[in-house]
């Protein structure tokens, strides 16, 4: 079996542990099962056919996607059942994809996509590009609309905002199946009074729903991201909904959590709704790992690992073991790092300041093992990872990016 220090592999390496991503699928897919919500997770996190089968097989009920090149891509691999549901968390602006999409639920190549609007123009664009589609292609499209947060990105600012938007998405002959958006922007930690804000944008997301109660047929769908804060939205969006006239509303609630599937060392470490859901901790399964090149002065390594390897978008890289390697380049044991933090970054570069009064000295030729913060943009700079088990390679998979 190849080992992830064989000859046909070059530093740096992107693994990713298969203890960890089945403990953090099954976990996640526990947690929401028993909070009573469905799951798309967002696979534009990895962007792997291997890892959404996973996840599929855990029951998410599809995929979700931000670009009409990734829902190309998702329906390409095949995947059957959830692997032929899509939700395209974006508003689709270009005729030429709304056409591509009409054909894919024409011929039976997608069993359901849903897309967001948040603009008049948006559902007249999707009009258009429907009209006088059959109705089963017309039955196999879900719209959403998206409510936003004022000084955010997209979505329709305010409830009343997205039930008119409904109505006029009614009023066109699209099939309305609820309201969407995520609560990302509304808090940037994790204090009591940001999860409080959190829980007032669910809250309002529920009223938009109730609000557009009559325009749908079939329960309301009620979807967030749910990544960083999947506690909070889970347990407002699952509150029963009541229209005006004080009568129950039947929803379902979609959650898109996606970078719950490799965690992290940074960002998602310290955000962590899992354990505020009281499920098990997530395991970061990404490890990058890069050669020591250079220790040109006292105080100062140079590895091998830059900006185009690692992501630096929120978090640098997280130094967490070292590894001399022998004559051949076989890795030795790992020996765990401290006082040891990545200063910069360049293109191919990571500044290393180790903290040599810990007895710790890196060579030249050490392999360091990376945590990262953020996973989506560490994966995108891959287009194959390695599933491991300890050094043993389990298989190779693909990243279309």
């Amino acid at each position: 079996m190849l080992r992830i220090d064989d000859p046909k592999f070059s530093w740096p390496l992107l693994t990713l542990d298969e203890a960890s991503l089945d403990h953090n699928i099954a976990t996640v897919a526990g947690a929401f099962a028993s909070a009573g919500v469905e799951h798309a997770p967002h696979v534009k996190a990895h962007m792997s056919r291997a890892i959404w089968e996973r996840q599929a097989a855990a029951g998410a009920w599809g995929a979700t996607v931000a670009t009409p090149a990734q829902l190309k891509a998702a329906l390409g691999w095949g995947v059957p059942g959830a692997g032929r549901r899509v939700f395209v968390a974006n508003e689709l602006v270009d005729p030429r994809e709304i056409a591509w999409l009409r054909t894919a639920l024409s011929d039976g190549t997608a069993d359901e996509v849903w897309v967001y609007v948040d603009s008049a123009r948006g559902v007249d664009l999707l009009a258009a590009g429907f009209a006088g589609a059959a109705p089963e292609a017309a039955a196999r499209l879900g719209v959403l609309v998206e409510l936003g947060v004022p000084g955010g990105r997209t979505g329709v600012r305010t409830v009343p905002d997205a039930v008119t938007l409904a109505g006029r998405v009614h009023d066109a002959g699209l099939r309305l199946v609820g309201v969407a958006g995520y609560e990302g922007p509304v808090a940037s930690g994790t204090s009591a009074e940001e999860l409080a804000a959190v829980g007032v944008w669910c809250d309002g997301l529920r009223e938009a729903g109730a609000g557009i109660a009559g325009l749908v047929d079939g329960p309301v769908v009620l979807s967030a991201g749910g990544s960083a804060f999947a506690d909070v939205v889970a347990r407002h969006l699952a509150v029963p909904v009541q229209d005006a006239a004080g009568d129950g509303v039947p929803t379902r609630v979609v959650l898109r959590s996606g970078a719950y599937v490799t965690h992290d060392h940074g960002h998602y470490l310290h955000a962590d709704p899992w354990t505020r859901m009281g499920v098990e901790p997530l395991r970061p399964a990404i490890t990058v790992w890069a050669s020591v090149l250079s220790t040109p002065e006292p105080g100062l390594a140079i590895c091998g690992m830059g900006r185009r390897d690692v992501s630096f978008d929120i978090d640098l890289p997280t130094p967490l073991v070292v590894r001399s390697a022998d004559g051949a380049g076989r890795l030795g044991e790992a020996r765990e790092l401290t006082g040891v933090r990545v200063t910069a970054l360049n293109d191919q570069h990571a500044y290393l300041s180790p903290d040599l009064g810990a007895g710790l000295a890196l060579e030249p030729g050490d392999v360091v093992g990376f945590g990262i913060s953020h996973p989506c943009t560490t994966l995108d700079k891959y287009r194959a990872a390695l599933v491991t088990r300890g050094d043993e390679v389990a298989e190779q998979i693909t990243l279309s990016f």
